[in-house]
């Protein structure tokens, strides 16, 4: 090799070490491109919703859509508790994205969270590289992109990933900076759990399932479906945008759906989040203090197919830096996820195999994950 191409490779060996360390180390370097990394091809950029073997335009968000709203004080209360979970059946059907408000999260846990996530973020890169790990089973782990060791082109985000179970053993491995950090994740994580756990009664309930329901052959042997929510597993993920110069270029993540049965997402009041809604991608209203919730991948697999994970993506703009906390929530790791056999007859034969997370470890080791290929993996009918 000559010595322009041995210089080119180390070249482009360095340019790709400094993709490794994050969107956030990247702008501090004041750039005002977007980086060739970080540039989608034409058709995958936002703007275009690439349905089909159309990529038709749509709208970029300027009209925020309000999602269907789910009002905790009318599921608590037994009149108006019919009408609410009439509303989550439609809601998860529809749209696979429903909005929760009067949860009883106090709000100062709430906003900790968001404060301590920013906190977290504005650390100098030295810090927050002690917790850099392509180990995907890593009790935290700090990274870019969607999978940086797979992503052919990055987007534009950093995170924070945070496994929160079992709470005493994996709580000393959190992060210790800021010093408030692991108390403040640690209340926010019971906070997340107990809430997920009432809108998974909810929506047992919705399908027609009996609580607590049996889980023959949809669970592990020993307890009912929620006895194994209680002792299930737990991600939570601190996003992190920074404002991008070219905006038009990149995603702050590209469409995807989530792997569990339920994602709870806090937002501050910067909009990004997108939803595929029929054959359009519609930016989701911000509401302070309340929850984005979607349904995964896990719970379209137990509902036979009846409420479908829908794909979403992030974008990014180019005045203001975005947070968001997601937590993932599903049953324990080793437990299999199968159609609830009470919804699963002659008239809605089983549509899905039956699937675990280390299947889904599997697969998002061994390749690029897009959209909903996992998931299309699984199934048996479309």
């Amino acid at each position: 090799m000559s010595p322009a191409m041995v210089g080119a490779a180390a070249e482009a060996s360095d340019d790709e070490s400094q993709f490794q360390k994050g969107v956030k180390h990247l702008c501090e370097k004041a750039i005002s491109r977007v980086p060739g990394k970080y540039i989608l091809p034409v058709h995958e950029r936002p703007g275009r919703a690439a349905i089909g073997n159309d990529a038709a335009r749509v709208d970029e968000g300027r009209k925020l859509m309000s999602l269907p709203m789910v009002d905790f004080a009318e599921l608590r209360s037994s009149s108006d508790r019919p009408r609410a979970l009439k509303s989550l059946a439609e809601a998860c059907e529809q749209y696979g994205f429903f909005q929760v408000v009067n949860h009883g999260i106090p709000e100062e846990v709430i906003g900790g969270m968001i404060d301590a996530s920013t906190r977290f973020f504005g650390q100098p890169y030295e810090e927050r590289a002690r917790y850099m790990s392509s180990d995907m089973t890593s009790p935290v782990r700090y990274g870019t992109s969607f999978n940086q060791s797979k992503d052919k082109v990055f987007c534009w985000r950093d995170f924070l990933k945070i496994t929160c179970e079992p709470m005493p053993q994996v709580l000393p491995h959190w992060p210790s900076s800021p010093p408030d950090m692991r108390n403040v994740v640690a209340l926010y994580a019971k906070e997340t759990k107990c809430l997920f756990l009432k809108i998974m009664e909810a929506i047992l309930e919705s399908l027609g399932l009996p609580l607590p329901a049996t889980g023959r052959g949809s669970v592990c042997e020993d307890g009912g479906i929620m006895t194994q929510f209680e002792e299930g597993s737990q991600l939570m993920v601190s996003n992190f945008y920074p404002p991008c110069p070219e905006p038009e270029l990149t995603l702050g993540m590209p469409p995807h759906s989530d792997y569990g049965f339920l994602t709870l997402l806090l937002q501050d009041r910067v909009p990004g989040l997108q939803i595929l809604h029929g054959d359009n991608w519609v930016t989701v209203k911000p509401i302070l203090g309340s929850f984005v919730v979607n349904v995964g991948d896990h719970l379209e697999i137990f509902s036979n197919g009846r409420y479908k994970s829908v794909l979403h993506r992030v974008l990014v703009n180019s005045t203001e830096s975005r947070i968001s906390v997601a937590t993932l929530h599903s049953l324990p790791k080793e437990c299999t996820v199968s159609p609830a056999p009470e919804l699963v007859d002659e008239a809605n034969p089983r549509r899905y195999m039956d699937t675990d997370f280390a299947s889904f470890l599997a697969y998002i080791s061994s390749c690029e994950p897009k959209k909903k290929n996992f998931l299309e993996s699984r199934k048996l009918l479309s």
